[in-house]
């Protein structure tokens, strides 16, 4: 015979109780760890953000900083992820995404920020490893053997060679010449 969750009297019973004492520790447990795991990132003065949180802000300009990071370092012909401000332009076309998409976009960056450099070796957060630790970190959710993961880091890829090559400054580096459409009568300088 099963027995009720409550008795006649309409008490709960010492199961149920234990039970959702339990689911609630859970969920403040979780709370506070994404709390704390949120907490210490920096946005750059006078950045007005539109879509991304700072955090999610931070993990961007990471990521984009070793996506687009010079063949050449030094040379100062070859601007930068910051140089270009591929970090603002990321936070623009994700306040375009649709809904969906920005929330699977914000998942991705929250794993690349927390679970990818664990899955590679490391105990640190993404932004907190040293630009070669952060190398490996990329390139193994690049050879991930599951889909989705490669997908997302190819989405952030897409995203940070659109917001870098964006800027005329780093089109000789492609060797393009600039778009036909109004060019100026010199072409594009």
């Amino acid at each position: 015979m099963m027995r009720a969750a409550s008795d006649r009297t309409g008490r709960i019973s010492r199961r149920r109780a234990l039970g959702a004492g339990a689911a609630l520790a859970l969920v403040l447990a979780g709370a506070t760890v994404a709390a704390v795991r949120t907490r210490g990132y920096a946005v750059p003065p006078g950045r007005r953000l539109v879509a991304l949180t700072p955090w999610q802000f931070v993990v961007v300009r990471s990521a984009a900083r070793r996506i687009a990071a010079p063949d050449r370092e030094g040379d100062p012909s070859i601007p930068s992820a910051d140089d270009t401000d591929v970090p603002g332009s990321i936070d623009l076309w994700v306040s375009r995404m649709h809904g969906r998409v920005r929330r699977d976009f914000g998942r991705f960056l929250a794993y690349l920020e927390h679970v990818a450099p664990v899955g590679a070796g490391f105990a640190s957060r993404f932004t907190r490893l040293s630009p070669a630790d952060q190398d490996a970190v990329l390139a193994a959710l690049e050879q991930s053997p599951h889909d989705r993961l490669r997908a997302g880091f190819e989405g952030l890829k897409s995203l940070v060679f659109i917001g870098y090559y964006r800027d005329v400054r780093t089109w000789k580096l492609a060797r393009y010449d600039g778009p036909l459409l109004a060019r100026p009568l010199g072409g594009w300088r």
